[in-house]
């Protein structure tokens, strides 16, 4: 099948194409997974951990106030009480609109339930002062909300830590797909690079090499290329050319010496000519000479 020059270019600059097409889509491929996993580790278990350190500030913040209430001997700040609880209330809701890893819900939720209670007790309790057996109750409870809440927190952060190395993991994965399928289309380019030059080259050099020959009167000169390109039909037309002259020159060298040879043979002619004149000559006088010698005898 014949292919020309320029469907050669187009194809090559297609393969180059497809080559950076292919290796931009494994490269987006990769950078799109681990943007999607870092975006969930940041939306999910980061945030949790935010909330889980949110609500462990607000039971702290209560328990100060009941502590500071029974030292004191003063009833606790109600609206403080409202507004820390209402803070805490508000971060347990997100949170449990963010559950991700297995045992966060029931977590969660005896967290709800065990503040429920203890901030039942704060209220019931602030209307009296407080006993050392409320307040050792309110502490008992504080610890271990305060626990759950850090566990939460704790749960999270070891997840961010798992899913960070997961990402880590599939970076390196997909770095070492981009870095092979890179090396394998650069070997590949750099091969279709050099044989696409060199089919070129080849053909330039000899097309420059027969038209120097021609130049210098060696009409001989053959051009031989394979394929069926515009090369092909060049060397014909060149073969035919370096024919046609080489066929001239022979003619003309034909003719030539036909010229020499009608042109020594007319000078050949001439100088016989010249010569029976001469002897013509020498004839008569020779005849006279005798005529005179007679007539003196």
């Amino acid at each position: 099948m014949k292919i020309s020059i320029r469907t050669r270019f187009f194809l090559g600059m297609v393969f180059f194409f497809a080559i950076i097409a292919g290796l931009s889509f494994l490269s987006a491929y990769h950078l799109n997974r681990l943007s999607k996993k870092t975006d969930a580790l940041l939306k999910e278990n980061h945030f949790s951990v935010i909330f889980a350190r949110d609500m462990g500030e607000d039971l702290s913040l209560l328990n100060l106030e009941i502590n500071r209430s029974f030292l004191t001997e003063v009833h606790p700040d109600t609206s403080l009480i409202a507004s820390t609880a209402q803070a805490f209330v508000k971060s347990l809701q997100l949170e449990k609109k963010n559950l991700t890893e297995a045992g966060e819900d029931k977590l969660v939720s005896g967290i709800e339930s065990g503040f429920n209670e203890y901030l039942n007790d704060i209220i019931g309790f602030a209307k009296t002062p407080l006993s050392k057996e409320q307040v050792t109750t309110l502490q008992t409870q504080f610890h271990v909300l305060y626990q759950q809440t850090m566990l939460l927190s704790q749960m999270n952060e070891q997840a961010i830590l798992m899913k960070a190395d997961d990402i880590k993991k599939s970076a390196e994965k997909g770095l070492t797909h981009v870095t092979i399928l890179g090396t394998v289309l650069f070997i590949i380019t750099l091969s279709f690079t050099f044989n696409f030059s060199s089919y070129f080259n080849e053909r330039f050099s000899k097309l420059y090499t027969g038209i120097k020959e021609i130049g210098a009167g060696n009409y001989d000169q053959r051009l031989n290329f394979e394929g069926e390109d515009e090369f092909y039909d060049i060397s014909l037309v060149f073969n035919d050319m370096a024919k046609n002259i080489n066929e001239n020159k022979q003619h003309s060298l034909v003719n030539l010496k036909a010229d020499l040879e009608r042109e020594i043979s007319l000078s050949q002619v001439q100088e016989l000519k010249r010569i029976f004149e001469q002897l013509h000559g020498y004839e008569k006088r020779a005849v006279e000479l005798m005529s005179k010698l007679e007539t003196k005898l």
